[in-house]
């Protein structure tokens, strides 16, 4: 039943590890029963596109003032079979330094600190534009717009990376194995799930 057939590579996205991270059981119900999650249905997800996408028609020549930016390109699919990932990254900064830098904008307020599950999914965008561009991602940023604006700056330490590929990995184990993994330990999380009604 799962996506790993004969002879191809799956590959998931920095969302679905953020996913993951949340409750591991989204893994098995997306990749291995390929239970369709109707994220369409959430109002944070339909809400977070109508922004992100407004927010691109106004600013697609804009460069940021704060960050020493060359250019920038925006919603850039990506893809690296050998990490096992792709995804679109919602801004990709070409700084002064040579160096390349995503952007991910989030329709969450800001509460005094960068997500775990944020930080991660950024850091995924990294890896995959080393991969595709052949340059240095050092840092990349996240930019929460619920409630105002507030950009935070990830450095992409070498600790953070393995971090990263090790997620990868436990998530492809899973689709590999076939096997239900343990739920997440924050019952709470589980209220706006939208596997709730089969997990149990």
């Amino acid at each position: 039943m799962s996506n790993l057939d004969p002879g191809s590579q799956v590959m998931i996205t920095p969302s679905e590890v953020l996913e993951y991270l949340y409750c591991p059981r989204f893994t098995y119900f997306l990749n291995v029963m390929r239970i369709s999650q109707y994220e369409d249905n959430r109002f944070k997800v339909r809400k977070g596109r109508i922004v992100h996408e407004e927010r691109s028609a106004r600013n697609r020549q804009y460069l940021r003032k704060k960050i020493p930016t060359i250019k920038k390109e925006t919603d850039v699919y990506l893809a690296d079979p050998l990490l096992g990932i792709r995804g679109i990254v919602d801004e990709i900064l070409h700084l002064k330094d040579g160096s390349l830098s995503p952007v991910d904008y989030k329709f969450t307020p800001y509460k005094n600190q960068i997500f775990r599950t944020h930080k991660y999914q950024l850091i995924l965008y990294g890896l995959l534009i080393e991969k595709n561009y052949g340059k240095d991602v050092n840092r990349g940023y996240v930019a929460y717009i619920r409630g105002g604006s507030k950009t935070c700056e990830v450095v992409f330490t070498s600790k953070l990376k393995e971090n990263a590929l090790a997620i990868i990995q436990k998530i492809m184990q899973i689709i590999r194995d076939e096997k239900l993994p343990p739920r997440t330990k924050y019952k709470i999380r589980c209220s706006d799930c939208c596997y709730k009604n089969i997990c149990a």
